[in-house]
């Protein structure tokens, strides 16, 4: 990234932008078109984004990115809102992306209530406050005019969320267009203005079943139960000893079977997240989760009675999200970093799951951050968001995005 490679400081970088005039009125943008940016913000969420249903969301955005100008827009192959902002060469080219997707699943109503300065509706924060934040700074630049050396890919991806399994940003660093040209990747999720995530939590996902002949509690007692044999899997991961450090964790997030009390079940199911910070204890988890649900498979069917079948065990592997690290001292971060600080807030590196897993993951420098403002009961029909401090947070993301392409007119 030759902007990024310059030998101005970070710091120095981000103050020069702040002295150019276009650049302050664009920073001031956010300030006075708050209420305008809180609408659309409404507007977006309540368009439906279920996983793996996001089209209406991908096309609206498409349309508001042609409507700023932006001519070179679409919508790919697996359904990611893509647009170029050309700057005076291709190179560098940041990509700075919002998901469009909610955990939240078809039928939900995402209709936005107004609680006092809150916004409450499902997926407002995670990530509706991501995706009006690239409207926002799209809107930001085209009204001042600001040229660029490099240039800009605006994209809201599909399948960040859940069983996604970050399926969006897959295909656009790895088959999409753009796919060898990225030398930087910047995501936008959820509020805050102090977190920069440059490390991507490592996750493994499973989908297990165990599948019986089933049949009467009372008479069939003995039959190979499936429950039964789950329940065994879930009490030996809940016994793993889990290290705290490197932070590990596992979940079983969501359990299906049977059809009555009174009644063996044929088939039970859940659905296991398994998280580390540190690869190699993912991998230890991974496998004592594994052989334990074998061995409870083993165990049940050892119990059972002579003449009645196994039970069948399936393991099918839902999601895989790759860990990494894109380094402390890397200009990506040292620039995000300045320009937090610049904002007057002190920031944080953290780690967690987001988009930038795959950017990491493919070599690239990239970081997740916040898109301003606050909120809490993510994840929850109840997710609210407070949009007061948003201009905060988005004059730091244009700061650190005109930092990484460089302005057309600064040396």
């Amino acid at each position: 990234m030759s902007s990024l490679a310059t030998a101005h400081a970070p710091e120095q970088i981000v103050r020069d932008l702040i002295a150019d005039a276009c650049v302050e009125r664009a920073c001031r943008f956010f300030t006075e078109h708050a209420a305008e940016i809180t609408e659309e913000h409404i507007g977006i969420c309540a368009i439906p984004a279920p996983p793996f249903g996001e089209a209406a969301r991908a096309e609206y955005l498409a349309a508001r990115f042609r409507q700023c100008g932006l001519t070179e827009t679409e919508v790919d192959e697996e359904g990611n809102c893509v647009a170029l902002r050309r700057g005076r060469a291709l190179h560098p080219l940041v990509v700075v992306s919002a998901h469009l997707d909610t955990v939240f699943p078809a039928g939900t109503n995402f209709t936005v209530r107004r609680d006092g300065a809150h916004l409450r509706a499902p997926g407002i924060a995670d990530d509706g406050c991501g995706l009006v934040a690239l409207v926002a700074i799209l809107r930001a630049l085209e009204a001042h005019k600001i040229e660029t050396n490099g240039s800009l890919l605006f994209v809201g991806t599909v399948g960040e969320e859940g069983e996604g399994n970050l399926r969006g940003v897959r295909h656009l660093l790895t088959a999409g267009r753009w796919a060898r040209e990225v030398d930087a990747f910047l995501s936008l999720d959820g509020p805050g203005v102090e977190r920069i995530t440059n490390t991507a939590l490592g996750s493994r996902r499973y989908r297990v079943r165990f599948a019986g002949t089933g049949g009467h509690s009372w008479g069939d007692f003995g039959a190979a139960n499936p429950v039964h044999a789950l329940g065994r899997t879930i009490a030996r991961l809940a016994a793993y000893p889990a290290p705290t450090s490197p932070r590990t964790t596992f979940n079983v997030g969501r359990i299906t079977g049977g059809t009555g009390v009174n009644v063996i079940a044929q088939e039970a199911t859940m659905d296991v997240d398994l998280r580390s910070e540190s690869a190699a204890e993912l991998q230890r988890l991974d496998a004592f989760f594994r052989r334990a649900a074998r061995e409870s498979a083993a165990d049940e069917n050892a119990a059972r009675r002579t003449d009645t079948p196994p039970l069948e065990l399936d393991i099918k592997l839902i999601g895989d999200r790759p860990g990494g690290t894109t380094s402390p001292d890397a200009p990506l971060v040292q620039l995000a970093l300045a320009a937090t600080r610049a904002c007057d807030f002190e920031p944080h590196l953290d780690c967690s799951s987001t988009d930038s897993n795959i950017a990491i993951a493919q070599g690239l420098p990239a970081i997740t951050i916040g898109a301003g403002g606050q909120s809490g009961n993510s994840h929850t029909l109840d997710e609210w968001y407070d949009p007061r401090g948003r201009d905060i947070g988005l004059r730091r993301a244009l700061l650190l995005l005109l930092g990484a392409v460089g302005l057309a007119n600064q040396a």
